[in-house]
Protein backbone atom coordinates (compact mmCIF):
# COMPACT_ATOMS: atom_id res chain seq x y z
CA UNK A 1 0.00 0.00 0.00
CA UNK A 2 2.99 2.24 0.67
CA UNK A 3 3.89 2.62 -2.74
CA UNK A 4 0.69 2.64 -4.13
CA UNK A 5 -0.16 5.68 -1.86
CA UNK A 6 3.13 7.52 -2.65
CA UNK A 7 1.68 7.39 -6.36
CA UNK A 8 -1.70 9.52 -5.56
CA UNK A 9 -0.69 11.15 -2.61
CA UNK A 10 -1.11 14.63 -3.72
CA UNK A 11 -4.92 13.51 -5.10
CA UNK A 12 -6.14 12.03 -1.68
CA UNK A 13 -4.70 14.73 0.15
CA UNK A 14 -6.70 16.96 -1.83
CA UNK A 15 -10.02 14.92 -1.98
CA UNK A 16 -9.82 14.69 1.93
CA UNK A 17 -9.37 18.24 2.58
CA UNK A 18 -12.79 19.25 0.38
CA UNK A 19 -14.36 16.62 2.86
CA UNK A 20 -12.56 19.07 5.74
CA UNK A 21 -13.98 22.25 4.47
CA UNK A 22 -17.58 20.77 3.98
CA UNK A 23 -17.59 19.31 7.38
CA UNK A 24 -19.77 16.48 5.98
CA UNK A 25 -17.93 13.47 7.17
CA UNK A 26 -20.93 10.37 7.04
CA UNK A 27 -23.12 9.81 3.46
CA UNK A 28 -23.33 13.10 1.83
CA UNK A 29 -22.52 14.73 -1.73
CA UNK A 30 -19.03 12.95 -1.86
CA UNK A 31 -20.73 9.26 -1.26
CA UNK A 32 -23.55 10.18 -3.63
CA UNK A 33 -20.78 10.94 -6.42
CA UNK A 34 -18.91 7.74 -5.74
CA UNK A 35 -22.31 5.42 -6.15
CA UNK A 36 -23.35 7.21 -9.50
CA UNK A 37 -19.71 6.92 -10.33
CA UNK A 38 -19.40 3.03 -9.43
CA UNK A 39 -22.79 2.35 -10.82
CA UNK A 40 -21.75 3.95 -14.34
CA UNK A 41 -17.92 1.79 -13.66
CA UNK A 42 -20.25 -1.52 -13.53
CA UNK A 43 -23.04 -0.49 -16.37
CA UNK A 44 -26.14 -0.98 -13.46
CA UNK A 45 -28.54 1.45 -12.49
CA UNK A 46 -27.79 1.87 -8.61
CA UNK A 47 -25.39 1.78 -6.36
CA UNK A 48 -25.63 1.90 -2.68
CA UNK A 49 -22.30 2.48 -0.26
CA UNK A 50 -22.37 0.82 3.03
CA UNK A 51 -20.00 0.39 6.01
CA UNK A 52 -18.10 -2.84 4.26
CA UNK A 53 -18.16 -5.24 2.00
CA UNK A 54 -19.26 -7.90 5.00
CA UNK A 55 -22.32 -5.99 5.36
CA UNK A 56 -22.66 -5.32 1.57
CA UNK A 57 -23.39 -8.94 1.45
CA UNK A 58 -25.90 -8.84 4.60
CA UNK A 59 -27.95 -6.07 3.98
CA UNK A 60 -28.67 -7.82 -0.12
CA UNK A 61 -29.93 -10.43 2.07
CA UNK A 62 -31.80 -8.43 4.47
CA UNK A 63 -33.41 -6.45 1.41
CA UNK A 64 -34.47 -9.80 -0.29
CA UNK A 65 -36.22 -10.94 2.31
CA UNK A 66 -34.57 -13.73 3.98
CA UNK A 67 -34.73 -14.95 7.22
CA UNK A 68 -35.37 -18.15 9.63
CA UNK A 69 -36.16 -21.42 7.74
CA UNK A 70 -34.85 -20.25 4.15
CA UNK A 71 -31.82 -21.75 2.35
CA UNK A 72 -29.14 -19.87 0.51
CA UNK A 73 -26.78 -21.57 -1.70
CA UNK A 74 -22.85 -20.58 -1.72
CA UNK A 75 -19.63 -22.12 -1.46
CA UNK A 76 -17.72 -23.25 1.52
CA UNK A 77 -14.45 -22.07 -0.04
CA UNK A 78 -14.80 -18.11 0.58
CA UNK A 79 -14.10 -15.75 3.44
CA UNK A 80 -15.97 -15.98 6.02
CA UNK A 81 -18.53 -13.23 5.65
CA UNK A 82 -20.01 -14.77 2.83
CA UNK A 83 -21.41 -17.15 5.23
CA UNK A 84 -21.84 -15.53 8.68
CA UNK A 85 -24.27 -13.02 6.83
CA UNK A 86 -26.47 -16.16 6.25
CA UNK A 87 -26.82 -17.27 9.17
CA UNK A 88 -26.72 -14.33 10.98
CA UNK A 89 -30.46 -14.04 9.47
CA UNK A 90 -30.99 -17.26 10.97
CA UNK A 91 -31.17 -19.08 6.81
CA UNK A 92 -29.52 -22.12 6.56
CA UNK A 93 -25.70 -22.26 4.23
CA UNK A 94 -25.97 -24.77 1.99
CA UNK A 95 -22.78 -25.65 0.28
CA UNK A 96 -21.78 -26.78 -3.03
CA UNK A 97 -18.30 -27.78 -4.03
CA UNK A 98 -15.94 -25.62 -6.48
CA UNK A 99 -14.76 -26.11 -9.66
CA UNK A 100 -11.06 -27.02 -9.17
CA UNK A 101 -9.56 -24.53 -11.72
CA UNK A 102 -11.27 -21.55 -11.05
CA UNK A 103 -12.17 -21.94 -7.24
CA UNK A 104 -15.33 -21.15 -7.82
CA UNK A 105 -19.02 -22.77 -6.88
CA UNK A 106 -19.65 -25.29 -9.62
CA UNK A 107 -22.60 -24.67 -11.41
CA UNK A 108 -23.49 -28.46 -12.10
CA UNK A 109 -23.59 -28.93 -8.60
CA UNK A 110 -25.41 -25.49 -7.81
CA UNK A 111 -28.39 -26.29 -10.28
CA UNK A 112 -28.29 -30.04 -7.80
CA UNK A 113 -28.67 -27.90 -4.81
CA UNK A 114 -31.81 -25.89 -5.60
CA UNK A 115 -35.23 -26.54 -3.85
CA UNK A 116 -37.94 -25.15 -3.04
CA UNK A 117 -36.84 -23.84 0.32
CA UNK A 118 -33.89 -21.70 -1.67
CA UNK A 119 -34.26 -17.86 -1.47
CA UNK A 120 -31.15 -16.81 -2.72
CA UNK A 121 -27.77 -18.13 -4.15
CA UNK A 122 -24.85 -16.24 -2.96
CA UNK A 123 -22.07 -16.64 -5.78
CA UNK A 124 -18.69 -15.77 -5.25
CA UNK A 125 -15.93 -14.46 -7.88
CA UNK A 126 -12.53 -15.41 -5.87
CA UNK A 127 -9.53 -14.33 -6.70
CA UNK A 128 -10.51 -11.83 -9.74
CA UNK A 129 -12.19 -14.00 -11.51
CA UNK A 130 -16.11 -14.56 -12.09
CA UNK A 131 -17.93 -17.66 -11.84
CA UNK A 132 -19.21 -19.58 -15.14
CA UNK A 133 -23.15 -17.23 -14.61
CA UNK A 134 -24.64 -18.17 -17.55
CA UNK A 135 -25.34 -21.72 -16.40
CA UNK A 136 -25.97 -20.08 -12.74
CA UNK A 137 -28.52 -17.42 -13.73
CA UNK A 138 -30.42 -19.94 -15.53
CA UNK A 139 -30.84 -22.66 -12.88
CA UNK A 140 -31.30 -19.84 -10.22
CA UNK A 141 -34.18 -17.90 -13.10
CA UNK A 142 -35.59 -21.27 -13.30
CA UNK A 143 -36.88 -21.51 -9.95
CA UNK A 144 -37.08 -17.57 -9.51
CA UNK A 145 -34.44 -17.49 -6.86
CA UNK A 146 -32.54 -14.26 -7.15
CA UNK A 147 -28.72 -14.72 -7.22
CA UNK A 148 -26.26 -12.13 -5.29
CA UNK A 149 -22.78 -11.91 -6.23
CA UNK A 150 -20.25 -11.55 -4.04
CA UNK A 151 -17.59 -9.69 -6.15
CA UNK A 152 -15.62 -7.94 -3.19
CA UNK A 153 -12.18 -9.39 -5.02
CA UNK A 154 -13.66 -8.85 -8.16
CA UNK A 155 -14.75 -5.37 -9.16
CA UNK A 156 -13.36 -4.61 -12.45
CA UNK A 157 -13.35 -8.43 -13.62
CA UNK A 158 -14.97 -9.23 -17.14
CA UNK A 159 -17.41 -12.30 -17.57
CA UNK A 160 -18.38 -12.41 -21.26
CA UNK A 161 -17.63 -8.58 -21.51
CA UNK A 162 -20.34 -8.09 -18.68
CA UNK A 163 -18.41 -6.57 -15.47
CA UNK A 164 -18.98 -8.75 -12.18
CA UNK A 165 -21.77 -7.18 -9.93
CA UNK A 166 -23.84 -6.46 -12.97
CA UNK A 167 -25.02 -9.73 -13.92
CA UNK A 168 -26.78 -11.29 -10.63
CA UNK A 169 -29.52 -9.47 -8.69
CA UNK A 170 -27.37 -7.81 -6.76
CA UNK A 171 -23.51 -7.63 -6.83
CA UNK A 172 -21.58 -7.19 -3.56
CA UNK A 173 -18.05 -4.95 -3.22
CA UNK A 174 -15.47 -4.65 -0.39
CA UNK A 175 -12.99 -1.35 0.00
CA UNK A 176 -11.03 -2.84 2.45
CA UNK A 177 -7.22 -1.67 1.80
CA UNK A 178 -5.96 -4.66 0.28
CA UNK A 179 -8.57 -4.98 -3.01
CA UNK A 180 -8.38 -3.64 -6.05
CA UNK A 181 -10.01 -0.73 -5.17
CA UNK A 182 -9.17 -0.20 -1.49
CA UNK A 183 -10.10 2.89 0.53
CA UNK A 184 -8.23 3.64 4.05
CA UNK A 185 -10.19 1.95 6.17
CA UNK A 186 -13.11 -0.28 5.84
CA UNK A 187 -15.94 0.39 3.23
CA UNK A 188 -18.45 -1.92 0.83
CA UNK A 189 -20.90 -1.33 -2.39
CA UNK A 190 -24.14 -2.94 -3.18
CA UNK A 191 -24.58 -2.31 -7.08
CA UNK A 192 -27.95 -3.62 -8.63
CA UNK A 193 -30.36 -3.15 -12.00
CA UNK A 194 -33.63 -3.10 -9.46
CA UNK A 195 -34.04 0.57 -8.14
CA UNK A 196 -36.87 -0.68 -5.59
CA UNK A 197 -34.17 -3.02 -3.75
CA UNK A 198 -31.75 -0.03 -4.32
CA UNK A 199 -34.29 2.04 -2.11
CA UNK A 200 -34.44 -0.79 0.65
CA UNK A 201 -31.19 -1.25 1.13
CA UNK A 202 -30.60 2.88 0.85
CA UNK A 203 -32.85 2.52 3.64
CA UNK A 204 -31.69 -0.92 5.55
CA UNK A 205 -28.36 0.65 5.96
CA UNK A 206 -29.68 4.08 8.49
CA UNK A 207 -31.62 1.87 10.65
CA UNK A 208 -34.55 0.95 7.83
CA UNK A 209 -36.07 4.80 7.80
CA UNK A 210 -36.21 6.84 5.12
CA UNK A 211 -36.69 9.32 6.72
CA UNK A 212 -34.99 10.56 10.13
CA UNK A 213 -36.59 9.21 13.12
CA UNK A 214 -38.96 7.31 11.51
CA UNK A 215 -38.16 3.60 10.84
CA UNK A 216 -40.46 1.65 8.88
CA UNK A 217 -38.61 -1.58 9.42
CA UNK A 218 -35.47 -2.87 12.10
CA UNK A 219 -32.14 -2.19 10.00
CA UNK A 220 -28.87 -1.65 10.68
CA UNK A 221 -25.86 1.29 10.99
CA UNK A 222 -24.07 0.85 7.64
CA UNK A 223 -23.30 4.03 6.37
CA UNK A 224 -20.26 4.67 4.09
CA UNK A 225 -18.68 7.52 5.31
CA UNK A 226 -17.24 10.91 2.79
CA UNK A 227 -13.87 10.29 3.87
CA UNK A 228 -13.53 6.72 2.34
CA UNK A 229 -15.52 8.19 -0.51
CA UNK A 230 -13.62 10.79 -1.38
CA UNK A 231 -10.26 8.28 -1.37
CA UNK A 232 -12.58 5.51 -3.20
CA UNK A 233 -13.28 8.06 -6.25
CA UNK A 234 -9.35 9.03 -6.71
CA UNK A 235 -8.67 5.62 -6.95
CA UNK A 236 -11.45 4.51 -9.20
CA UNK A 237 -9.91 6.22 -11.76
CA UNK A 238 -6.88 4.51 -11.77
CA UNK A 239 -8.37 0.89 -11.32
CA UNK A 240 -8.06 -0.07 -14.78
CA UNK A 241 -4.28 0.76 -15.19
CA UNK A 242 -3.79 -0.97 -12.15
CA UNK A 243 -6.03 -4.38 -12.68
CA UNK A 244 -3.71 -4.08 -16.27
CA UNK A 245 -0.51 -4.14 -13.94
CA UNK A 246 -1.97 -6.55 -11.55
CA UNK A 247 -2.57 -8.91 -15.17
CA UNK A 248 1.30 -7.89 -16.19
CA UNK A 249 2.59 -9.44 -12.70
CA UNK A 250 0.48 -12.73 -13.60
CA UNK A 251 1.97 -13.26 -17.27
CA UNK A 252 5.35 -13.00 -15.77
CA UNK A 253 4.92 -15.49 -13.13
CA UNK A 254 3.21 -17.60 -15.48
CA UNK A 255 6.00 -17.60 -17.58
CA UNK A 256 8.37 -18.40 -14.94
CA UNK A 257 6.25 -20.72 -12.95
CA UNK A 258 4.50 -23.13 -15.72
CA UNK A 259 7.35 -25.43 -16.42
CA UNK A 260 7.68 -26.42 -12.53
CA UNK A 261 6.86 -29.71 -11.04
CA UNK A 262 4.88 -29.88 -8.29
CA UNK A 263 3.99 -26.17 -9.07
CA UNK A 264 0.10 -25.39 -10.82
CA UNK A 265 -0.15 -21.33 -11.82
CA UNK A 266 -3.84 -20.38 -12.08
CA UNK A 267 -6.29 -21.62 -14.65
CA UNK A 268 -8.75 -18.25 -16.28
CA UNK A 269 -11.64 -19.09 -18.33
CA UNK A 270 -11.13 -18.27 -22.10
CA UNK A 271 -14.50 -16.07 -21.60
CA UNK A 272 -13.35 -13.94 -18.27
CA UNK A 273 -10.88 -11.12 -17.66
CA UNK A 274 -9.52 -11.67 -14.70
CA UNK A 275 -8.06 -8.75 -12.00
CA UNK A 276 -5.98 -10.84 -9.74
CA UNK A 277 -6.77 -9.86 -6.35
CA UNK A 278 -4.29 -12.64 -5.41
CA UNK A 279 -2.62 -14.56 -8.03
CA UNK A 280 -2.68 -18.11 -6.38
CA UNK A 281 -0.61 -21.28 -6.87
CA UNK A 282 -1.42 -24.56 -5.99
CA UNK A 283 1.79 -26.67 -4.73
CA UNK A 284 2.60 -29.96 -4.01
CA UNK A 285 4.59 -28.90 -0.92
CA UNK A 286 2.27 -26.00 0.27
CA UNK A 287 3.32 -25.59 3.94
CA UNK A 288 7.09 -26.02 3.35
CA UNK A 289 7.48 -23.59 0.37
CA UNK A 290 5.34 -20.55 2.49
CA UNK A 291 8.12 -21.32 4.85
CA UNK A 292 10.89 -21.16 2.40
CA UNK A 293 9.59 -18.01 0.80
CA UNK A 294 9.24 -16.48 4.35
CA UNK A 295 12.95 -17.54 5.28
CA UNK A 296 14.41 -16.31 1.85
CA UNK A 297 12.39 -12.24 2.85
CA UNK A 298 8.82 -13.39 0.39
CA UNK A 299 5.57 -12.79 1.81
CA UNK A 300 2.40 -15.11 0.64
CA UNK A 301 -0.58 -16.14 1.97
CA UNK A 302 -3.08 -18.66 2.48
CA UNK A 303 -6.54 -18.04 1.61
CA UNK A 304 -8.05 -20.10 2.97
CA UNK A 305 -6.74 -23.26 5.61
CA UNK A 306 -9.77 -24.16 6.44
CA UNK A 307 -13.60 -24.34 4.44
CA UNK A 308 -16.54 -22.97 6.13
CA UNK A 309 -18.39 -26.55 6.55
CA UNK A 310 -14.98 -27.40 8.80
CA UNK A 311 -14.90 -24.10 11.17
CA UNK A 312 -16.38 -24.42 15.25
CA UNK A 313 -18.66 -22.33 14.28
CA UNK A 314 -20.92 -23.71 11.59
CA UNK A 315 -20.57 -27.25 13.00
CA UNK A 316 -24.17 -26.82 13.71
CA UNK A 317 -24.11 -27.56 10.21
CA UNK A 318 -23.16 -30.87 10.77
CA UNK A 319 -20.04 -30.79 7.83
CA UNK A 320 -17.23 -32.95 8.20
CA UNK A 321 -14.27 -33.86 6.33
CA UNK A 322 -15.12 -35.21 2.73
CA UNK A 323 -18.08 -33.02 2.43
CA UNK A 324 -16.90 -30.96 -0.47
CA UNK A 325 -13.39 -32.25 -1.64
CA UNK A 326 -12.18 -30.09 -3.70
CA UNK A 327 -12.67 -27.27 -1.23
CA UNK A 328 -10.91 -29.27 1.04
CA UNK A 329 -7.91 -30.27 -1.26
CA UNK A 330 -7.78 -26.47 -2.45
CA UNK A 331 -7.13 -25.11 1.05
CA UNK A 332 -4.19 -28.02 1.80
CA UNK A 333 -2.07 -26.53 -1.53
CA UNK A 334 -2.85 -23.29 -2.34
CA UNK A 335 -0.72 -20.53 -1.76
CA UNK A 336 -0.98 -16.58 -3.15
CA UNK A 337 1.93 -14.85 -4.39
CA UNK A 338 2.30 -11.25 -4.41
CA UNK A 339 1.00 -9.70 -7.29
CA UNK A 340 0.25 -5.91 -6.28
CA UNK A 341 0.79 -3.29 -9.21
CA UNK A 342 3.72 -1.35 -8.31
CA UNK A 343 6.01 -4.78 -8.10
CA UNK A 344 8.99 -4.56 -10.27
CA UNK A 345 10.40 -6.89 -12.70
CA UNK A 346 13.90 -7.50 -9.99
CA UNK A 347 10.74 -7.87 -7.02
CA UNK A 348 8.88 -10.71 -8.93
CA UNK A 349 12.29 -12.47 -10.60
CA UNK A 350 12.94 -12.73 -6.88
CA UNK A 351 9.84 -14.36 -6.23
CA UNK A 352 9.82 -16.56 -9.07
CA UNK A 353 13.64 -18.04 -8.81
CA UNK A 354 12.79 -18.48 -4.72
CA UNK A 355 9.73 -20.88 -5.75
CA UNK A 356 12.64 -22.73 -8.56
CA UNK A 357 15.26 -22.90 -6.17
CA UNK A 358 12.37 -24.87 -4.14
CA UNK A 359 11.06 -26.86 -6.19
CA UNK A 360 14.86 -27.61 -8.13
CA UNK A 361 16.78 -28.26 -4.94
CA UNK A 362 13.75 -30.25 -2.51
CA UNK A 363 14.43 -27.87 0.03
CA UNK A 364 13.35 -29.03 3.37
CA UNK A 365 12.12 -26.52 5.62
Amino acid sequence: LVPQYESIRDEVRAAMDEVFETQQFVLGPKVAELEERIASYCGVRRAVGVASGSDAILLSLMALGVGPGDEVITTPYTFFSTVSAITRLGARPVFVDIDPRTYNISPDGLGAALTGSTRAVIVVHLYGQTADMDPIMESAGGMDVPVIEDACQSIGALYRGRKAGSIGTAGCFSFFPTKNLGGFGDGGMVVTGDGDLADRIAALRVHGGTRRYYHDEVGVNSRLDALQAAVLCVKLAHLESWNEARRRNAAFYNGALSHLGGVTVPYIEPRNTCTFNQYVIRADRRDGLKRYLADNGVGSEIYYPLPLHLQHCFSFLGGKEGDFPEAERAARETLALPVYPELTDGQLAVVAGAIEKFVSTGAVT
